[in-house]
């Protein structure tokens, strides 16, 4: 606005205005930083002025830092269910405050972090056909991002993003997410971070050069940045293997299984023990060893029962179709057992 608009909404003369702007006049009185944060829309802490809401301002944000902490703990530790149960109502709450037109700065980055999480934890109950529902929630952070001059956010919201639309099947647009949200990392723990989930994608994508680029990447930082629940000998081993697959190299994925898979740790997710025995039980099936692939399926189908993964159990029914139908039946069993009780 200028200065005659302004002074027009706040019914202020224009010489006033331009006195405060050049500060000479101050805006000392209650009453009248009431009337601004009124007139404009703001809430009045953001003029110094104690607020009612004030005090639920900062119960929201300590509670909300708090519950989205938890369910990323929730979360990786194999309890998604859990995780939903949580950052729900958080973000119900948030996107009602939003609209009521408080808007301050710590209030945004939360509600954004609240929705990638809530996104993340739909991505790991819902069935395959609707996890387009969890990438359109991560997508809703993206926005609030891009507000921020904040690269470690803006790069780890792409990440998240980027992640959802890969599992919902938009391969291009996963690639897409996270190239960016590669650039976007500030350091190289934050790229760590980012590159086991853009080498998955396009393995999908069956960009066999793209892939390569980013394995390779992957094990140069491996000795340079802290190990994570992703980023670890382990996992990179499995996205290893499944890429070699998607890139019609079924011999080099043979031969990576012979050498034996790297021990897990304590900072490998539940979900990535499950994937590693699934994925090396379809290398055993492309070699045609249809009792070593047995004996893994089985071990996924009763790890990913008691850590309650039906996408894990669905990749089981992918892997055992058409060559183990024991297997299948098996798994079958097991995935509605799980939706009946997320449905509860």
């Amino acid at each position: 606005m200028n200065q005659t608009e302004l002074g027009k909404q706040l019914g202020y003369d224009k010489t006033y205005i331009s006195l405060l702007e050049l500060g000479k006049r101050t805006l000392d009185d209650i009453g009248s930083r009431r009337h601004i944060a009124q007139a404009l829309s703001l809430p009045p802490h953001v003029l110094g002025v104690t607020d009612p809401a004030d005090t639920d301002h900062r119960a929201v944000v300590q509670f909300g830092e708090s519950t989205v902490r938890l369910a990323g703990i929730a979360r990786q530790s194999g309890h998604a269910s859990e995780a939903v149960a949580e950052l729900w109502p958080l973000v119900a709450r948030l996107e009602a405050r939003v609209e009521d037109g408080h808007t301050e700065r710590d209030v945004l980055p939360l509600l954004a972090r609240a929705r990638v999480g809530l996104g993340v934890a739909l991505g790991n109950v819902l069935p395959e056909e609707r996890l387009s529902t969890a990438a359109r929630w991560t997508a809703k952070s993206t926005d609030i991002a891009r507000c921020f001059d904040d690269r470690a956010f803006a790069s780890s919201v792409m990440r998240m993003h980027g992640n959802e639309l890969r599992k919902a099947g938009l391969l291009g647009a996963a690639v897409n997410r996270l190239l960016r949200a590669v650039d976007l990392a500030p350091d190289r723990a934050a790229r760590a971070a980012t590159l086991p989930l853009l080498a998955r994608a396009a393995g999908s994508l069956r960009n066999q050069e793209l892939f390569d680029r980013v394995m390779r990447e992957a094990d140069q930082l491996l000795d340079e940045v802290e190990h994570t629940s992703l980023f670890n000998p382990f996992s990179l081993h499995e996205i290893q293997l499944r890429g070699l697959i998607s890139t019609g190299r079924r011999k080099a994925s043979i031969r990576l299984v012979e050498q034996g898979s790297p021990a897990p740790t304590t900072t490998v997710a539940p979900q990535w023990r499950v994937i590693e025995l699934v994925t090396v039980a379809h290398v055993r099936l492309t070699a045609n060893d249809c009792s070593n692939a047995a004996r893994y399926l089985n071990a996924a189908i009763d790890e990913a029962t008691r850590q309650r993964l039906p996408h894990q159990l669905q990749r089981v029914m992918r892997a055992a179709a058409g060559r183990l139908p024991e297997i299948n039946e098996a798994a079958a069993d097991s995935l509605h057992q799980i939706h009946q009780e997320i449905a509860a």
